[in-house]
């Protein structure tokens, strides 16, 4: 057996004994030895395999993939890769890469290379991989295959080593140069035993979660504190809402997975982020202290609340807490009721918040009503009432998860998530497909129409693919919608915006579809919605109807339009502004 393909079914037995459930595979020359070493084990049983000839979307599908495995493995010892050849391939993972980093998702990166004697040559697709993500992924680096006593050894603790490094949560790039022959050469002889030493003997060796933390304890928090959630860790989002019971503190949250935590016992503010927004707070809503948990990154609010309160709490570990104001007082790796002192506790505090959060509800609730359909938020709402027990919901950036965060529904038999690590648009079908692929249940996927087109190629997939039960709805208003509700969508900057900002496109979404060989519904009532929503099978309760029923992605489509966002997104402003101003 040549070298290239002896380190190959070595490196592939033991990442899978490392952990990895689910590789996504881009096909190439370099990476020729490693592809034919995980589909062997595929065939084997002991990997999921998943082909994708666009690398970008094949990055945002295995963050899917491990978004998934630790959606249903909180403990997260199932890891998910990427593998592609050389060159700008490996280029197109890195909003993937980028992604895994800021939100602290596990993702092994694999990159086949060109041995270093080639770099500098003018050799095809050759490229400088070593740091091409820099600080975004660590990285690993595999010795060339030589016919050299103890390269097996070698090779399986370069693969440990890398699979240990996931553990701080985040990307690793495991870099493999291999040489000439690419294929099997029919020589079974070498090296001797591929499996090397008995299963169990090689074992990464994962050191604990890696935590930061700076400035003095938190001894003690008065009695008007608010605490705000973003994306975290359900055990310490679970710590958060025990001591916001024990202190009777209101808490806000990001309508992903911290919500569907705190939905189900916490002291949650539904409208919490609505209120935020909608101008000054009053004085009874008005905190002496925050404390902000995991990464809030989706409300301006939360950050103009930072900055004006005086003290400021952090907690977080991945990967770094948030601070972007510079504001924070103290950061804490950990923070829970058993190690935090109050004082006092004011009653009137969190019924304060409640009263608010109740009125504005009201408010927004009479003011869809009198809206012609289909507003955005109408469409969220028959969404959520459709989604079946057990469902992954997928939100895209933008006006999607901003509408769901608006209603302010939670549900806590539904999962949902979002790419919020940098809130990109991009690879948002291929993450929405990767989730519902490796959670094994129906997917949903919430996406405006650039977000979709951006990623279109996220339904590309062979036929011998398997093809994720993802429901894709899209609400298509022909443009960039959000930008209509940002500085750059003012009336005086109306010559510019339509062009620049509202980037009309007119794409045939139907057509698209069909090119993808994708079912298409378009609705233009609420009525047409519900039987669209009814028609799709729903989460079977057995695993082995799962599959069976797994029917591959289909897209809805719902227009809507963006020319009068502004103007709603400033009555809504007002009627929450007039509806909680009177105490109660």
């Amino acid at each position: 057996m040549n070298p290239s393909t002896a380190q190959a079914t070595v490196v592939a037995d033991e990442l899978v004994r490392a952990g990895l459930r689910h590789v996504v595979v881009c096909p190439g020359s370099r990476n020729a030895p490693l592809s034919m070493a995980l589909h062997a084990l595929a065939e084997a049983g002991r990997v999921a395999l998943h082909v994708r000839i666009d690398e970008r979307s094949a990055g945002f599908l295995a963050l899917g993939l491990a978004k998934g495995l630790r959606g249903v493995d909180r403990s997260g010892d199932g890891l998910a890769g990427v593998l592609c050849t050389s060159g700008t391939a490996v280029a197109n993972l890195h909003p993937a890469v980028l992604e895994a980093h800021h939100s602290g998702t596990p993702l092994l990166v694999l990159t086949a290379d060109r041995p270093a004697e080639l770099l500098g040559t003018g050799a095809n697709q050759t490229i400088a991989q070593r740091g091409l993500f820099g600080a975004a992924a660590e990285y690993v680096e595999m010795p060339v295959a030589q016919r050299k006593p103890g390269g097996n050894a070698a090779w399986r603790g370069t693969v440990c080593r890398a699979a240990a490094l996931t553990e701080a949560g985040g990307p690793v790039q495991l870099n493999l140069p291999f040489a000439e022959p690419l294929v099997p050469d029919g020589d079974p002889d070498w090296p001797h035993s591929l499996a090397g030493r008995p299963i169990g003997a090689w074992t990464a060796r994962r050191p604990d979660r890696v935590s930061h933390s700076a400035g003095e304890p938190v001894t003690d928090l008065g009695p008007r504190t608010l605490i705000v959630v973003g994306a975290d860790r359900p055990d310490r989002i679970a710590a958060a809402a025990e001591l916001a019971r024990v202190a009777g503190w209101p808490v806000i949250a990001e309508p992903t997975e911290s919500a569907t935590v705190l939905a189900a016992d916490g002291p949650l503010i539904r409208h919490g982020s609505l209120l935020l927004n909608s101008g000054e707070l009053a004085e009874r809503l008005r905190p002496d202290a925050v404390v902000v948990v995991g990464r809030p990154t989706l409300s301006r609010g939360v950050g103009r609340l930072t900055r004006e309160t005086p003290v400021v709490y952090a907690v977080g570990d991945v990967p770094q807490w948030t601070d972007p104001g510079h504001v924070a007082t103290t950061a804490a790796s950990w923070l829970s009721a058993g190690d935090v002192t109050v004082s006092t506790r004011d009653s009137n505090w969190l019924d304060a918040w409640r009263r608010a959060d109740a009125a504005a509800g009201t408010a927004l609730d009479k003011l869809l009503a009198e809206q012609s359909w289909p507003v955005g938020p109408q469409v969220v709402g028959e969404l959520l009432d459709a989604l079946p027990p057990e469902a992954v919901l997928f939100l895209g950036s933008s006006n999607p998860i901003r509408f769901v965060d608006l209603l302010g529904r939670t549900r806590p038999d539904v999962w949902v998530t979002a790419n919020r690590g940098v809130a990109g648009i991009d690879g948002s079908v291929s993450t929405a497909a990767g989730l519902t692929l490796a959670m094994d249940r129906p997917g949903y996927a919430l996406l405006g129409d650039l977000t979709f087109l951006h990623d279109v190629n996220g339904l590309l997939a062979g036929p011998a693919e398997r093809r994720p039960d993802l429901t894709i709805v899209v609400l298509n208003d022909d443009g960039g919608g959000i930008f209509s509700l940002l500085e750059q969508g003012a009336p005086e900057h109306a010559s510019s915006f339509e062009r620049v900002f509202g980037t009309p496109h007119g794409a045939d979404l139907a057509a698209l579809c069909a090119g993808y060989h994708v079912p298409y519904t378009r609705c233009g009532t609420p009525e047409e919605l519900r039987q669209a929503f009814a028609a799709q099978p729903t989460a079977p309760a057995q695993p082995k109807t799962r599959t069976q029923r797994r029917s591959g992605p289909r897209l809805i489509e719902v227009r809507t339009h963006r020319a009068d966002l502004r103007d709603w997104d400033s009555a809504i402003r007002a009627a929450i502004s007039t509806g909680t101003t009177d105490p109660g």
